[in-house]
């Protein structure tokens, strides 16, 4: 079962990194903006359509993948998709991944493994107590909105877009436990029963609040502010989730010090693909013309982060 829930979640994370790069693709021809309106724009757009199949491609994986094994493991390895989701948009964009981006991708992988072998998931569960349910909801939806009102306009776009990757990232999470509860469900009780459940239709509006903050973070500013916090801050809460809420479990102790050390590799594997990748921004939103740009006048490059 281990074994397929591992599957699944790379199935999603290369899904949903297609996806990615198609919302990505069409972010970038929008006017600047936000909130509803942003999101009305996109629907018009064939990309973000095409994007959103990914998506809801990568739900189903997701789906899967929870049924099977726990949230712990499952989460983790949606942390693929930003490499997988440069491998997809460079021969989009007719781009190459330099060698040193594969020097990226193998030190996330790397580090991936050694955090997940490390760590040994594991746990069958996949309900929790309204006991448990409370304070998860009201410490993650309460860190969302606090992420909502601190990057309001006129703060740094940096910083703005950190913010709200963090916070999807954290609705993200929440999305995904829900998601394994609903799952649980129809898988033991049937469809009629499915309906029923809260968890359902909470998954579904907590994973529309995480789309919307994903898309308002991708306009607000660079790739190399919002991947950090959107890649291990999925992947950290979603655990603590799966611990708190589900019972899942994980080696601690010494083992603590490779879990970091793989941790640590992930994050210069993310820093690392960021800055090596000739403007990484333009490689997955395309060389159209970013928002707010004369008609007919492409925008200049970003220039790339770090030293």
């Amino acid at each position: 079962m281990i074994g397929l829930a591992a599957f699944f979640a790379v199935m999603g994370a290369a899904s949903n990194a297609m996806g990615t790069a198609f919302q990505r693709k069409a972010a970038s021809t929008v006017a600047r903006g936000g909130g509803l309106r942003l999101l009305l724009a996109l629907t018009r757009r064939p990309a973000w359509l095409a994007g959103i199949g990914g998506v809801m491609g990568a739900a189903l994986f997701q789906a899967l993948a929870l049924v099977n094994g726990p949230m712990a493991l499952v989460q983790p390895l949606f942390i693929l998709e930003l490499p997988f989701a440069l491998l997809i948009a460079a021969p989009l964009m007719h781009r190459r991944l330099p060698r040193a981006g594969w020097c990226g991708v193998a030190g996330m992988v790397g580090g991936l493994t050694l955090v997940l072998v490390s760590a040994a998931p594991s746990g069958a569960r996949d309900q929790a107590s309204m006991m448990r349910w409370v304070p998860a909801l009201a410490v993650c939806l309460g860190a969302m909105a606090a992420a909502v009102v601190l990057a309001r306009p006129g703060r740094p776009s940096l910083f703005r877009a950190a913010v709200l990757a963090a916070a999807a990232a954290i609705g993200n999470a929440l999305t995904a436990a829900l998601l394994k509860s609903a799952a649980g469900t129809l898988d033991s009780s049937g469809f009629a029963v499915f309906l029923t459940t809260w968890q359902t239709y909470g998954f579904a509006l907590t994973g529309v609040g995480a789309l919307l903050l994903l898309e308002n973070s991708l306009q607000a500013g660079s790739l190399a502010a919002s991947q950090p916090a959107l890649t291990l801050g999925d992947a950290t809460v979603s655990l603590l989730l799966g611990v708190t809420l589900f019972g899942e479990q994980i080696r601690t102790g010494w083992w603590l010090l490779p879990e970091l050390i793989g941790a640590g590799l992930i994050l210069w594997g993310v820093l690392r693909l960021i800055h090596v990748v000739p403007h990484a921004q333009q490689t997955l939103v395309g060389d159209g013309r970013a928002a707010g740009s004369p008609a007919g006048r492409p925008a200049p490059p970003e220039r790339a982060s770090g030293p």
